[in-house]
């Protein structure tokens, strides 16, 4: 079972409260943590890319890094984790993508992958003259498949002469091409979001449900093996849950209600105001899993809170569930998390034994 971060790019991680750890994204920070991860054989560390904040008293997310730029720089100061960069697909044209890839692979020797973002939260676009309009809130999966094959054509053969209704590319070069395959993922909650990822990415990240229920979201890898096998690919679910841990059931739920407590209700007006926008939400879509939420202080993700023995314990049911090729975590504290999971959590997890016996 592969283990890997979702890593803090923006202000603040994932909780959206004044009672969570406050602190601001740096290259520091960053290595710091992938290097923790790496060390206690993690498999992949992911960074998001996210262009304009929900504000609030926390200001969350209004203070971010990009993505490709800060994994070239992990890419240098790593040796065996892999690395996923996030692109938003309206920001950067796939040619340029490809030839970034195509470098960052070379510094990493062939430890690079890319995370195809669509695009649900209109501000980050229009504030920069870059939203087409709001009929791309349906059209996105069909923008980002001719995104991806110009992305391939490049990176297998050199050249791109696709002739799409997005991108017209004219005998488009790319050299040098990467000397390793390059894994695309995508994160597609809806079916349609799924079903993109099934035909032409490697796997798909979604959210696990719940606080303590690590398999009430099995539906979810469920439906993501059932547009595999229809595309004929094997393409499986990476699922995303937060930890919460400390020595006893106790002390970690005291921490989960104290972030309750603190809800950045400003930043989480603007999350719900902002996913309502989506003109073309399915009951699986992020804007509609947010906005089902009372109080979407984590974004309505899986949440695991408990002793670090029954967080250990409910990672290993996630790794049960049919479909589930690897799990990513975040953290409220990611320094202190990252030092928990590795000398705490991890040893007890069963589903890792194998994986840990080969990395040492």
């Amino acid at each position: 079972m592969d283990i890997g971060v979702f890593i803090p790019i923006n202000n603040n991680g994932w909780i959206i409260s004044a009672n969570s750890p406050q602190y601001m994204p740096s290259f520091d920070l960053n290595r710091r943590i992938v290097q923790k991860a790496e060390a206690f054989g993690m498999d992949f560390a992911l960074s998001m890319i996210k262009l304009h904040g929900f504000g609030g008293e926390t200001e969350f997310w209004d203070h971010g890094l990009e993505s490709f730029t800060l994994m070239a720089g992990l890419a240098a100061v790593t040796s065996r984790i892999r690395l996923y960069a996030s692109v938003a697909v309206l920001t950067i044209p796939p040619a340029i993508v490809a030839r970034m890839t195509s470098t960052i692979s070379d510094i990493s020797n062939g430890r690079f992958g890319v995370n195809i973002v669509s695009g649900w939260h209109k501000i980050e676009y229009s504030q920069m003259g870059l939203w087409p309009g709001d009929e791309y809130f349906s059209r996105r999966y069909d923008y980002s498949t001719e995104y991806v094959r110009v992305l391939r054509d490049l990176w297998e053969t050199g050249t791109s002469s696709m002739q799409g209704e997005f991108f017209q590319m004219d005998d488009c070069k790319l050299s040098p091409r990467p000397a390793h395959p390059v894994k695309v993922v995508a994160a597609g909650q809806s079916d349609r979001g799924m079903e993109f990822a099934a035909q032409y990415c490697d796997f798909n990240f979604a959210f696990g449900e719940g606080v303590n229920t690590p398999t009430k979201g099995a539906a979810v890898p469920a439906r993501m093996l059932e547009h595999a096998r229809k595309a004929g690919r094997d393409a499986g679910s990476y699922m995303l849950y937060m930890v919460i841990a400390d020595e006893t059931d106790a002390a970690a739920m005291a921490k989960w209600d104290s972030y309750n407590a603190g809800a950045d209700m400003g930043a989480i007006g603007h999350l719900l105001g902002k996913a309502a926008e989506d003109t073309a939400p399915s009951a699986t879509s992020m804007a509609s899993t947010i906005q089902r939420s009372p109080s979407p202080i984590n974004f309505s993700m899986g949440t695991l809170v408990g002793s670090y023995a029954k967080v250990a314990a409910m990672l290993d049911e996630v790794a049960t569930m049919p479909g589930v090729k690897g799990i990513m975590l975040t953290f409220d504290d990611f320094l202190e998390g990252m030092d928990a999971y590795g000398k705490r959590i991890q040893p007890l997890m069963r589903c890792r034994a194998e994986r840990l016996d080969a990395v040492a």
